[in-house]
């Protein structure tokens, strides 16, 4: 956390005692560009902080999606999914063939996850810390593209890379599903990805 000061005495610093007049003041422009120049880098979040992915779908029920849809967090942080949706209950889960027989799209070593139904207003917790790509789905959406991506420090290759849309047993994924992940580059280089 940074401190403003204020005064005419000296702050004490690092080499020494700082008198007011050795600093150079600071144009209201300055602050302008700086403060730009903080909206346009992309937003990591900090390990110790927690990530929240809605669950969302229109008043009708026929379009549903997490909000992201494409995440970039650090190792050791916390995601919170969390249903917003007043007309459906929603799962988030990896894809994993303990899960459903569904194709492993997250590291090798990784501990899946599945949240069960969670009705309005509900949420689910999951702390990932191995790095790489992890691929959800909602199980009772993934026919309507209701997926998402999530990217753990630095991924070593993409999902394309080393696995299938196809299990070892069970349905393959959809098409529609497979066209709704956002790309890892475009992850990597947002560092959040929204729906449109």
């Amino acid at each position: 956390m940074r401190t403003s000061y204020s005064g005419m005495y000296p702050r004490p610093t690092k080499h020494g005692l700082l008198r007011n007049d050795d600093v150079a003041p600071t144009r209201p422009a300055d602050r302008r560009g700086a403060l730009l120049a903080g909206l346009a880098a992309p937003r990591f979040t900090l390990a110790h902080e927690s990530v929240v992915i809605r669950m969302q779908g229109n008043s009708d029920g026929s379009h549903v999606w997490f909000d992201p849809i494409g995440l970039r967090i650090e190792p050791g942080q916390a995601i919170r999914w969390l249903n917003l949706d007043p007309g459906n209950s929603h799962t988030a889960t990896a894809y994993h063939p303990k899960y459903f027989e569904r194709p492993q799209r997250i590291p090798e070593g990784a501990e899946p996850w599945d949240s069960g139904y969670l009705l309005p207003d509900e949420s689910f917790f999951v702390t990932l810390r191995l790095e790489g790509v992890y691929d959800f789905y909602c199980a009772p959406h993934e026919h309507a593209g209701m997926v998402g991506r999530i990217i753990v420090g630095q991924p070593g290759r993409s999902p394309g890379d080393s696995v299938s849309a196809r299990p070892a047993s069970g349905e393959p994924i959809p098409e529609i599903a497979l066209r709704a992940f956002p790309s890892v580059d475009d992850i990597m280089r947002r560092g959040v990805v929204r729906p449109t």
